[in-house]
């Protein structure tokens, strides 16, 4: 007869999981906030340090949870496991969540989720969760480079749509940028910005940016990329200009995003003249 109770209350208890997950999936915060204890401790993969205290404060942190997943993030159940008491019970389980892209580039990445339950007037509620993803460096690496290669295509589609605003996006207050011409450097975003503002209106016709083999190196909150920087532009009468440069530029994270803090843009010169050679083909 116990055995048996057992067996019913764990399957009552994937009944709660599963359903949470799908609630998950369908942005319902009621339905993710069933079955939870108001007093519930939630240790996430994001902070606070110390955990998510109460059901208010649980709720709360679904919200962001839920734009990300509105934007295509999957929350799917890989491996579910229960083992459970009279009165207490705990769950372990693996989950993919991420975005079709992430899953790709990393398809044995898993979620990993820890729920403690107790019983509560033959209720069954979730009184911890203890979410975490495995701390691999080289994912790290990985997921970095795709950051900052994600924030050139964004500076690049922004250079061919001339959007000013969008080719600031990503770009530290404080940034010293080393550019092709005078002065010896810029200083701040608002110079950057003027000779961005010069560069997109250079010629009459549309001008893009592009780093065909766009390298990145990332080490916990640094980066550095580098590359051959192809401009093209519409000249006056029609005609199209290229021109090749070499460029290096540093980031530092800031908060859940980064930014870039040094751009070091250059021309090979003439080692008989000191001409720059802005002619060269790669």
């Amino acid at each position: 007869m116990v055995v048996q109770q057992y067996r019913d209350d764990r399957e009552v208890i994937t009944e709660l999981i599963e359903r949470w997950a799908a609630a998950i999936r369908a942005q319902d915060l009621h339905g993710v906030l069933m079955d939870h204890a108001d007093d519930i401790v939630m240790f996430d993969v994001p902070p606070p340090q110390d955990g998510v205290r109460g059901i208010q404060a649980y709720r709360d942190s679904w919200l962001p949870f839920f734009k990300w997943i509105a934007d295509g993030a999957v929350f799917d159940i890989d491996h579910l496991e229960v083992t459970n008491g009279t009165d207490v019970a705990f769950a372990h389980l693996l989950l993919r969540c991420g975005t079709p892209a992430d899953l790709a580039e990393r398809p044995d990445h898993r979620l990993r989720i820890t729920l403690g339950l107790r019983k509560d007037a033959d209720h069954w509620i979730v009184s911890h969760e203890h979410h975490s993803f495995p701390l691999a460096h080289d994912s790290d690496s990985t997921a970095t480079e795709q950051e900052i290669k994600s924030l050139h295509r964004r500076w690049f589609a922004s250079t061919a749509a001339g959007d000013l605003d969008g080719l600031m996006a990503g770009i530290a207050d404080e940034v010293i940028s080393y550019e092709h011409i005078a002065p010896l450097q810029y200083n701040g975003l608002s110079q950057v910005r003027e000779v961005c503002e010069r560069g997109l209106n250079t010629g009459t016709g549309e001008v893009s940016w592009h780093i065909p083999d766009l390298a990145v190196l990332a080490e916990g909150s640094l980066a550095v990329a580098w590359g051959l920087n192809r401009i093209r532009f519409d000249g006056p009468e029609g005609e199209s200009t290229e021109t090749w440069s070499r460029g290096t530029r540093v980031f530092r994270r800031a908060g859940e995003t980064w930014v870039m803090v040094h751009q070091h843009l250059s021309y090979p010169c003439d080692p008989q003249t000191g001409a720059a050679l802005a002619n060269l083909r790669p």
